[in-house]
């Protein structure tokens, strides 16, 4: 009888279970340590310590170019994103507020002029509610579906509709000299500054908090980080290699690694220029635009309430102290406002102007003369002053946006480039790392 007869299982019989593993009969972790052992053995020899160097290169240059793309993506990304999005959503929410406070001060100055209303104070009413429901219209494009934001939207835009109702109701009985015509103007602005007034600014808070998040998100620092870690490692283990290659072969230069460091030093300038420009650009988007342009926005919606304040008060006959308490407290956040700016010290003495004409249509109010401090109140005293400090406020916004417009999209530049250019050349990388490598490694064959 043979070997192989002997050695043979019996038809049926059960072969013992070895110590088999998933793949090839042997235990994962088994296979882990051989692995790691077999790579430990590697810098025992010349040809393996040259294979290490080549994976580390490899390793490292194809991690520069993804972390290189994805740095360039997300900063352009959230760049965009600000310019686009966050940004505007603020403009649009403090257009909003001006429009509907600017409405329900007119609609109560018409109300004052008493019969058919000037003509000139109906279309201002028809405009500003034109560009609220623009406004609303625009920003419910920028705001996700089921957001704070969209729900803010969704509140405004159905409240617009029953405060022009309201004041459609007040003005039509105001022509036919009905008392009743003032309870509908007093719940049409109840209505505005109780609901609408305060939605709008909810919208503009979430506004700002987009925008702060906007920078940080354009900024990209944890990508920024990472990728100047990556850089820096590729260049020690380029420099540090073609040291150890220089000893090991008696030869000065590897031309492949040396072009590879060259490209690695060119790919770190290239994104060093980018990445600083765009983070200088936005900062003087920031503190020359966005943050400034938030700040005369709110003090235009606080000159917009002391203007409601007044013609509300006088609507009120007699019983307006709660506006007259809504005006000091607006006036007093205005004049804190305007004295942080230290651009705007004209518009500082325009508010006083206004404030001085204010001050006479109380005086007269309140020593009994209803009609001429409606006069003076309606105006071209008043009015005008008011007119000129509020003008004065919106040429400082529309400044500050252009500025911020033009920095944005400066910081914008660039960015493609680092996101295409960057992986590409750390592929060159990584292919003349090869060469370099390999052309010694032939050697030990």
């Amino acid at each position: 009888m043979s070997t192989a007869l002997v050695a043979r299982p019996a038809p049926g019989a059960r072969i013992p279970a070895g110590p088999a593993g998933p793949a090839g009969g042997v235990p994962a972790p088994r296979r882990r340590r051989g692995l790691l052992r077999r790579l430990g053995g590697l810098r025992h020899t010349s040809p393996g310590r040259l294979k290490l160097l080549l994976g580390a290169l490899l390793t490292l240059g194809l991690l520069t170019g993804l972390v290189a793309g994805l740095t360039g993506n997300a900063a352009a990304g959230g760049t965009s994103d600000l310019g686009s999005r966050a940004q505007p959503l603020l403009v649009e929410a403090e257009t909003i507020y001006s429009a509907l406070a600017d409405a329900d001060t007119t609609a109560a100055q018409a109300f004052l002029a008493g019969g058919l209303e000037p003509a000139e104070l109906t279309r201002r009413y028809n405009d500003d509610l034109e560009r609220a429901t623009t406004a609303i219209a625009s920003a419910a494009r920028r705001t996700p579906e089921g957001s704070a934001a969209a729900a803010a939207v969704g509140t405004l835009s159905a409240g617009v509709a029953k405060y022009a109702a309201l004041v459609a109701t007040a003005r039509a009985d105001n022509r036919q000299g009905l008392p009743i015509g003032a309870s509908y103007l007093s719940a049409a602005s109840q209505l505005n500054r109780d609901t609408l007034l305060p939605q709008a600014q909810n919208l503009f808070r979430i506004a700002q908090d987009e925008v702060r998040a906007g920078y940080s998100s354009a900024s990209s620092t944890g990508w920024v980080l990472l990728l100047v870690v990556l850089v820096l490692a590729l260049l020690v283990v380029l420099v540090l290699g073609q040291r150890y290659l220089s000893r090991a072969t008696h030869r000065t230069f590897n031309v492949p690694l040396v072009a590879a460091t060259v490209l690695t030093v060119v790919l770190a300038i290239g994104a060093q220029i980018v990445l600083t420009g765009q983070h200088a650009h936005l900062n003087r988007a920031e503190d020359n635009g966005s943050t400034p342009v938030a700040t005369l926005a709110e003090a235009r919606i606080l000159a917009l309430r002391e203007r409601g304040d007044e013609a509300l008060t006088l609507a009120a006959r007699g019983s307006g102290g709660t506006y007259t308490e809504d005006f000091a407290q607006s006036s007093a956040r205005l004049d804190g406002i305007l004295g942080r700016e230290r651009s705007t010290a004209y518009l500082r003495d325009e508010h006083q102007a206004y404030l001085a004409a204010h001050r006479k249509v109380r005086a007269l109010d309140d020593n009994g003369d209803y009609d001429r401090a409606v006069k003076l109140a309606v105006g071209p005293e008043t009015t005008g002053a008011f007119q000129t400090f509020l003008a004065g406020l919106n040429t400082e916004i529309n400044v500050h946006k252009l500025h911020f417009t033009r920095e944005i999209n400066a910081a914008g530049r660039g960015l493609g480039l680092l996101t295409v250019f960057g992986p590409l050349l750390a592929l060159v990388i990584c292919a003349l790392a090869f060469m370099g490598i390999r052309a010694r490694l032939e050697e030990y064959r």
